[in-house]
């Protein structure tokens, strides 16, 4: 029983379980992403940095509040993105059909 132990263990060591392919990485923003380093922005900035993201055809919808709202298209898709001014994070993005 113990040479089947030691085997086993000998075959475990020599033949590693099978690793994971390589994950491809998809970079997207969402709720929660930080578009500016943790800094305030200006409704400017906001767009600049959605741009930088993928983002086309923004339309500022409101930049009096504590967030910044947008209207954008990506990959053929348009959304309405919300950016908190303080840190520029992604506060609220929905799919929209405007």
């Amino acid at each position: 029983m113990r040479g089947l132990l030691g085997l086993f263990l000998c075959l475990m060591l020599a033949f590693p379980a099978a690793t994971p392919a390589e994950a491809r990485v998809n970079i997207n923003i969402s709720v929660g992403s930080n578009v500016s380093n943790g800094r305030s922005i200006t409704c400017q900035e906001g767009r600049n940095r959605l741009r930088s993201n993928g983002f086309r055809d923004i339309r500022t919808v409101d930049c009096r509040g504590r967030f910044f709202v947008y209207r954008a298209t990506r990959d053929g898709r348009r959304f309405e993105i919300a950016l908190n001014r303080h840190n520029g994070r992604v506060v609220d993005m929905r799919r929209s059909g405007r």
